[in-house]
């Protein structure tokens, strides 16, 4: 061991600030390539590129699901040994997360390659955008196993408290894929494959960086090939963690795949592209939500590792709060200029003219949207594995596909989007019910503090 971890602090909002600031900014780097390169693509391709690259999103969502899986799993367990001082079960963590997105990731990009054209027909790609999607992905695949790998030592490196790391991490990949768009697209004429080989450079640079990071011996646990020890019941424990992330995922991708589908039936490929597009500018106000659960994990499971659920609900009130906030002024935003900002990725008036309809609905209920993220990373900070599971799988699948699959029978392509807000208030009073139930967030009492932290 060579440090102290920094997440022995009791002053809560302090470190819950530190921890989620670097990884809120990082997200938010890495928003804004998203939109970025959505612009540069519906500018220098146009309507048809950006709704290849939306066909595209189902593989990229498994390669993230497996890789927030295994870094979210492993992170959880890692934060709780290293507040039980059980380092020796921190060191297999790392030595298993390793080994395991390796492999995972050589078996997606094999498989993917193997059955390109018929996943891309699948996900609703039409005889238009199925070049653009192929092409695309042709290139991106080569990055699946850098992008996995950098995913997971993300999450472990902010784990252990070093969040700037983390941020810098997702700033270099940002930087290097937006100067490379723009060189590629713009400067070489190469279209749909240059931001896809800048995709593809960008991948490989975050991964190089967490490589010589953990190898440095700045970690508290550096990654050497001593330490590279893979453990079949510590990846049981990090797959029982994370699965809720992988389910989450990939239920987003299969509603994803969904969705295109009803889309082109709906609207057509106008309808494919809009939806990416509005995808992107929700998940600009949704990711420093994220960044908030990102720095809201490594504390609560320390102090809960530690058995002080004080300070564990002091940082999950923080958060929530916070979250909400942004939720609700995201919200306004997109309300009240909707248009505004949907011109900034397309001159294309007919995909102004809808997705100022589109986006309204969908963001209907979201200021909902930070206690149910909040109260997923509680559970999940925590090792409650079934809690976490039943509120991944709660939204995307047992309440949005569902509601997808008959709202627009009576509302057409309207029903698409009024989905989104209803499955949204349904999964925040879930989430009210599950947390409640959870009940030292609320009431922590010395004589029932080993009970609960069984």
């Amino acid at each position: 061991m060579n440090q102290k971890t920094n997440l022995d602090d009791k002053n809560i909002g302090k470190l819950l600030f530190k921890l989620s600031f670097p990884a809120t900014v990082g997200m938010m780097v890495m928003s804004f390539y998203n939109v970025v390169d959505t612009i540069f693509i519906g500018q220098g391709v146009g309507t048809d590129g950006i709704g290849g690259v939306v066909l595209s999103f189902p593989i990229q969502m498994v390669v993230g699901a497996v890789g927030q899986m295994i870094g979210i799993g492993g992170a959880s367990l890692f934060s709780r040994s290293l507040g039980e001082n059980n380092f020796d079960k921190a060191r297999k963590t790392l030595g298993t997360v390793t080994v395991s997105v390796l492999v995972l990731g050589a078996v997606i990009t094999a498989v993917g390659y193997a059955k390109l054209n018929d996943l891309l027909r699948l996900f609703g790609a039409t005889n238009n955008l199925l070049p653009y999607a192929r092409e695309y992905l042709t290139i991106v695949l080569a990055g699946t196993v850098f992008h996995t790998l950098s995913m997971a030592l993300n999450n472990i490196a902010r784990a252990e408290g070093k969040a700037k790391i983390a941020m810098t991490t997702m700033i270099i990949s940002a930087v290097v894929n937006i100067l490379l768009d723009a060189v590629f697209i713009f400067g070489f004429n190469m279209g749909i494959k240059g931001a896809a080989l800048a995709t593809l450079i960008a991948y490989i640079s975050a991964a190089v960086f967490l490589i010589a990071f953990f190898q440095s011996g700045k970690s508290v646990l550096p990654l050497r090939i001593r330490n590279i020890v893979f453990d079949l019941s510590v990846l049981k424990e990090i797959v029982v963690i994370g699965i809720a992330s992988f389910i989450r995922q990939t239920a987003m991708s299969f509603l994803i795949i969904l969705l295109n589908r009803r889309l082109g039936q709906l609207g057509g490929d106008i309808a494919i592209a809009l939806f990416g597009v509005v995808m992107r500018l929700i998940m600009f106000i949704f990711t420093p939500i994220m960044g908030i659960a990102r720095g809201l994990q490594p504390v609560a499971g320390f102090n809960y590792g530690a058995q002080r659920f004080d300070m564990m609900k002091k940082s999950v009130i923080i958060a929530t709060v916070a979250s909400t906030s942004i939720a609700v002024s995201g919200t306004l935003l997109l309300t009240f200029f909707p248009a505004t900002f949907l011109s900034i990725f397309s001159d294309d008036q007919e995909l102004i003219n809808q997705g100022r309809i589109a986006l309204r609905y969908i963001i209907l209920a979201f200021p909902l949207v930070g206690f149910q993220v909040m109260g997923s990373t509680l559970f999940q900070a925590t090792g409650k594995a079934v809690q976490t599971l039943v509120l991944a799988l709660a939204r995307q699948l047992l309440l949005l596909i569902p509601l997808i699959l008959i709202l627009p029978q009576f509302f057409h392509l309207t029903g698409l989007w009024i989905a989104f807000p209803i499955a949204d208030t349904l999964g925040f009073f879930l989430a009210v019910f599950m947390v409640y139930r959870f009940r030292f967030l609320y009431r922590v009492r010395p004589e029932t503090a080993v009970e609960l932290k069984k």
